[in-house]
């Protein structure tokens, strides 16, 4: 007997584990970019990069300051603190944000700023050595016409953060409707945890970009239910909704979605024109 597949419902087109690769001395899970994932399936979306950051001495007193320009660079503490220097103050001076667990930093790095200043130096001072905060870190492009944008910073609390229970799901809005993050277009990105496991759904605009990025667990994703675990992106294909099914207890996942721009970024580092 044929299976019959809801056609709203969005497929996973590909499924691909984040390779790990170093980057100012911290090891980092790099989900995105990949050779196997051309960047129109995922516009606007650049990077994304997962990663645990030791509060240590060593890691605050490293030479971490660089600058980049062209995109939104986007912070997200999944667990523990930690803290950093952005030059997004008066006149272009370096002032400093601390991320606590749940809460959102988001630079707009327009025409140009520095960043990563003296990171978990806040947390050394007072006295919280050897804890890590494990993040979640990505550029989202800016459209062409905006990359000369004046730099700006946007912390978000963990309270301002709009959190729904939804049939045993606990979703957190990080961009979307209730969130006071905006992106350059019209986007979506929410950190779902499933503790019972189960099955959970969201409408994603059919004009919209979309892919899974697993954090914990496993579960099947989209109209075939094809299986992702922890540390793969499941890029989805066209549709209106994202299904999540026969989730293990404990899966947690981010849904990332954006109106593409359809323009082909130019990449030099960490800047993109």
């Amino acid at each position: 007997m044929a299976i019959q597949i809801d056609t709203e419902q969005r497929e996973a087109v590909l499924v691909e584990e984040a390779h790990a690769r170093p980057v100012m001395s911290v090891e980092v899970l790099e989900p995105l970019p990949s050779p196997r994932i051309p960047y129109r399936l995922v516009d606007p979306y650049i990077l994304v990069h997962e990663a645990v950051v030791r509060i240590t001495p060593e890691q605050a007193s490293l030479e971490t300051k660089h600058q980049h320009r062209g995109f939104d660079n986007l912070w997200y503490a999944i667990s523990g603190s930690s803290s950093t220097g952005h030059s997004t103050g008066p006149g272009g001076a370096m002032e400093r944000a601390r991320l606590e667990p749940g809460s959102l930093l988001k630079l707009r790095t327009g025409r140009g700023v520095w960043h990563a200043e003296g990171i978990g130096r806040d947390e050394l001072e007072e006295g919280k050595e050897g804890t890590e905060m494990r993040g979640l870190l990505f550029w989202v492009n800016l459209a062409r016409k905006d990359k000369g944008a004046e730099p700006s910073a946007q912390l978000v609390k963990p309270q301002d953060v709009p959190v729904q229970q939804e049939d045993g799901a606990t979703v957190r809005v990080l961009v979307g409707e209730g969130s006071p993050v905006e992106l350059g277009t019209p986007g979506l990105i929410l950190d779902v945890e499933l503790p019972r496991g189960g099955a959970f759904t969201s409408p994603v605009p059919s004009d919209f970009n979309a892919f899974v990025y697993m954090l914990e667990g496993q579960a099947g994703v989209g109209a075939k239910r094809r299986r992702a675990s922890r540390s793969q992106i499941a890029v989805l294909g066209p549709g209106t909704a994202l299904t999540v099914e026969d989730a293990d207890p404990g899966t947690r996942f981010v849904l990332m979605a954006g109106q593409p721009y359809g323009e082909t970024p130019l990449f030099n580092g960490p800047f993109v024109d």
